[in-house]
């Protein structure tokens, strides 16, 4: 699903300890972070951009009582109701026999949720292309990308950019968001000849 053509002003930067404070100050200015790439976690950089906690969580949680749920609806109606036999003269409603297999239940619709959530949540699927703001967000920069808006002056935001000590800024006019696609072969993040590769 696209999100629209929009105009974003991206910085580059060589160390984690320069973005820390740019990625401050942009939110201070009232820039609109469109979003920070780093080849690695960095630690504290969700709490600097102003990100809420997630939800996965409380997700899983959900989960675990929809697999609870499952398990202990379908065993009582299966052994209760529907087909009840008489195992080793015990009652059919037997509650301790049925411990192992709710636990898995609930492991497996809590886990199997959680990963669908979060992939849904990162917008990870087979076939989603999303825009690639540097190729070397993943390799060895630290990418922060502020989004334009009708009021934002692209050049004052570049001159903030580089002020905050950014190696590389550039503007880029792109559709935001994700969509359905693959990537063509002209647009691989590296070329098949380096090396390293």
């Amino acid at each position: 699903m696209a999100g629209g053509i929009k105009k974003f002003v991206v910085g580059s930067f060589d160390d984690e300890k320069v973005l820390f404070p740019a990625v401050k100050n942009a939110r201070k200015s009232g820039y609109k972070i469109h979003d920070v790439y780093t080849p690695f976690a960095v630690h504290g950089l969700d709490h600097a951009m102003g990100l809420r906690e997630t939800s996965l969580h409380t997700a899983g949680f959900f989960y675990a009582i929809t697999g609870t749920t499952t398990a202990l609806s379908g065993i009582s109606w299966i052994l209760a109701k529907d087909w009840p036999l008489n195992i080793g003269g015990k009652p059919h409603f037997s509650l301790p026999a049925w411990i192992p297999i709710t636990f898995e239940l609930t492991v497996l619709f809590s886990a199997v949720g959680m990963v669908l959530t979060f992939c849904y949540l990162c917008q990870i699927a087979p076939f989603v292309k999303k825009h690639v703001f540097s190729s070397r967000a993943t390799d060895d920069a630290f990418v922060m990308v502020i989004e334009c808006t009708d009021k934002t002056n692209d050049v004052e935001v570049q001159s903030f950019l580089q002020n905050a000590g950014a190696s590389d800024v550039n503007v880029q006019t792109v559709e935001s968001g994700w969509w359905i696609g693959t990537y063509d072969k002209e647009q691989k993040l590296y070329k098949e000849y380096e090396p390293g590769y």
